[in-house]
This record gives C-alpha cells, structure tokens and sequence, in this order.
C-alpha cells in the first residue's frame, strides 16, 4: 500500500524553492563613518558578511589588512572581537572593537554577480543564442 502526498504538502514545498535570495550591497571601496557604538557594531556586522578583505585602521594608527572569518559580539565595544586573516601573515589575530578607528572595504568581492540568478540568465542567454552543450560548471571566482 502506496500512501499519497496531499496537494497542499506538495504546493507548500514547491513554494519553498522559489523564496527570494538574499541580495547582497555593493560594499567594495565603502568607507563607512564609525561616529558611535552603534555604527561600529552595524559595520563590523557587514564587514563579517563581506567577502573580500577589509581593512582595519588601529586607534595607535596601524593598519591590517585581511579576511573576517568571525566576531564575538558583547555588552561593550571592549568585549566585542572581529577575528581575520592578515593579508601578509600566515597567523590569525583577533582585534577588539574598542581599538577600531577606521574600517575600510578595501578588496574586491570575488562573488560579486555570481549569484544564481545571474547564472540562470546567463546559461539562457547561451541558449537563446544558440549555443549547444551548455553544461552546469561553477564559473571561476578570480
């Protein structure tokens, strides 16, 4: 005995591939200003989600630059963390917020326009032009 699928369970799953993607801002080259408390914290959020590198000015005036891979967020600036990747070191560092004078979106989002929307319009564009053989390959990233 074969038990069957209500209409409704089958419309609420279709219905979940097609929930809109998240659109990702344009942050490459953004220097945003760090006034308060809570600019620093909404920066620091965007520079954790940002796929390139950023870089960091230090409130003694030194600079790092690399990839945000995580972030401790606490009470205060002081137990807040951003941890990166220095562009020109092999070894992780983890830098408190209450030490960031300046943040800067300093390297190029190599995903930027690589989303799955843009593929699909893309792999159409090949067809409607004509084009055989159009197989589903990841484009390069660099």
């Amino acid at each position: 005995m074969t038990e069957s699928v209500p209409n409704n369970a089958v419309n609420a799953a279709d219905s979940l591939e097609v929930a809109p993607g998240f659109k990702h801002e344009k942050l490459e080259g953004w220097v945003p200003e760090l006034a308060g408390e809570e600019e620093v914290r909404q920066a620091l959020e965007k520079a954790f989600d940002y796929r390139g590198d950023v870089t960091i000015t230090r409130k003694d005036g030194s600079k790092v630059e690399g990839y945000i891979f995580d972030r401790k967020t606490g009470k205060t600036l002081a137990d807040s963390a951003v941890r990166l990747f220095p562009k020109d070191a092999d070894q992780k560092i983890s830098i408190p917020y209450s030490e960031i004078a300046a943040l800067a979106f300093s390297g190029r989002d190599p995903a930027a326009g690589k989303s799955f929307e843009a593929w699909v319009r893309k792999y159409w564009e090949k067809k409607a032009a004509g084009e055989k053989n159009i197989g589903i390959q990841a484009e390069a990233l660099e």
